[in-house]
């Protein structure tokens, strides 16, 4: 299975294209919340995406639908944009870009839409929209409530969209696995197109719940970094100084099809999706199982799934929320996963730019590793100042601050979740 297309929409950058320049540069997206006034909350930051209009004019209609359909010529047109949420608006937006990138839509009239899947999950879903519902409820009673308020914050509705816009009749679901997300996403899309139920996949995942309710839960937890004076320096992998994850918002979809399907429509390939495993720890709704037993597993089973040896991963694209307690044990699973080839790895973690995009983050993730192998780039951990002791012990490069040019065949990408949920895929150079 490839991957043809790719789209992005972060708090680095609303294309893949600006989402890549900003994370090989190390630029921060990290800043003071805007979404809401944040005054009394121990953590005041966010990772938002900025500047984004989900009903502007595509700069290229497709046609999806053949030559007699209505072309699209937006995400979303502006009599739909208050009837979907706001994860749903940006998972649109990447997923659109992925479909554009892939060059499927100038071959729509050779491949059956029952062939094309789509697989687009969501961590917490339409949090902003309940809310805001739950207001004007309160002020206002049952007949101020939207007729369209389901169809704002149901989980499935991207994915039921997507399929819409993009004329998908295949296999249509939504996942919702916290953190792990859109990493199960990619991997179960695999799958899919393995079992023969679908020639093409688009995959991945949204999340935006940049709210005072969302974050002042997460910031109860004690699980967010409190660096307020200084956002862009908040979300530290590895470091001593790290204090907790800083949260993001955004998207990020792939499209994944079967390699002589892409072949046979001369289709430009990014890299081969050659390996998923998905586990669960067992252990505890909220950290990782002692010495990361789980996720330790999760890393071998997709690595022995794509055919390889661990000595022969070359990147691992870590979870590394800059949380005390994750980023180490993370780190000393990856350390004994790949204790082979250690000295030739490199490990990095994008959310110190881009925040945590929770239910979009695995997919964010695969997007590093993806990337990496297909450019020859490694995107650096910044913020990395002043290593953990715990860290610096296991010997591993983890990228920091600078990003390192590379050759890159083989790449692993971590995405782990609440509820004890794992998720790791495997990507290659075809």
């Amino acid at each position: 299975m490839v991957i043809t297309g790719l789209g992005a929409i972060t708090p680095v950058g609303n294309t893949v294209s600006a989402t890549w320049a900003s994370l090989i540069a190390g630029r921060s997206g990290l800043g003071r919340i805007t979404r809401f006034d944040p005054t009394g909350c121990t953590a005041q930051i966010a990772g938002e995406v900025k500047g984004f209009e989900p009903s502007a004019p595509l700069a290229v209609p497709l046609h999806p639908r053949g030559p007699q359909g209505d072309p699209v010529t937006c995400v979303v047109s502006p009599k739909e944009v208050k009837k979907l949420g706001r994860f749903t608006h940006l998972g649109l937006a990447a997923s659109v870009e992925a479909y554009a990138d892939s060059g499927l839509d100038a071959h729509r009239a050779s491949i059956a839409s029952e062939r094309i899947g789509v697989n687009l999950g969501v961590g917490l879903g339409g949090l902003p929209e309940i809310i805001a519902m739950q207001d004007t409820w309160l002020a206002g009673g049952y007949r101020k409530i939207s007729p369209f308020l389901i169809l704002q914050i149901a989980p499935n509705i991207l994915a039921g969209q997507a399929a819409i816009l993009l004329e998908c009749r295949g296999p249509n679901m939504s996942v919702a696995s916290a953190c792990a997300t859109s990493g199960h996403a990619l991997g179960e899309s695999l799958r899919a197109i393995q079992r023969g139920d679908a020639d093409v996949m688009l995959a991945g995942g949204s999340e935006a719940v940049i709210t005072p309710l969302a974050v002042g839960a997460f910031a109860q937890m004690r699980a967010l970094s409190t660096r307020n004076d200084a956002p862009e320096k908040a979300s530290r992998p590895y470091d001593a100084d790290r204090d907790g994850f800083v949260m993001g918002e955004g998207a990020v979809v792939f499209i994944l099809e079967e390699l002589e399907h892409a072949r046979r429509r001369g289709a430009r390939i990014y890299a081969e999706l050659s390996g998923y495993a998905a586990t669960a720890d067992a252990y505890h709704l909220s950290s990782l199982a002692p010495e990361a037993e789980g996720s330790r597993r999760s890393m071998a089973l997709a690595v022995a799934d794509a055919g390889l040896k661990p000595g022969q991963i070359s990147y691992v694209s870590a979870h590394a929320t800059s949380t005390p307690g994750g980023d180490g044990e993370e780190a000393a699973a990856i350390a004994a996963v790949f204790a082979a080839g250690k000295d030739q790895l490199h490990v990095s973690g994008v959310k110190s730019m881009t925040g945590h995009l929770l239910g979009g983050a695995g997919a964010l993730g695969a997007l590093a590793a993806t990337l990496a192998v297909h450019h020859g780039v490694i995107p650096p951990t910044i913020n990395l100042e002043n290593i953990d002791p715990a860290c610096a012990a296991l010997g591993l490069n983890f990228t920091p601050n600078t990003a390192v040019s590379k050759r890159v065949d083989h790449a692993l990408a971590n995405s782990f979740g609440f509820g004890g949920t794992n998720a790791s895929l495997v990507v290659g150079r075809v």
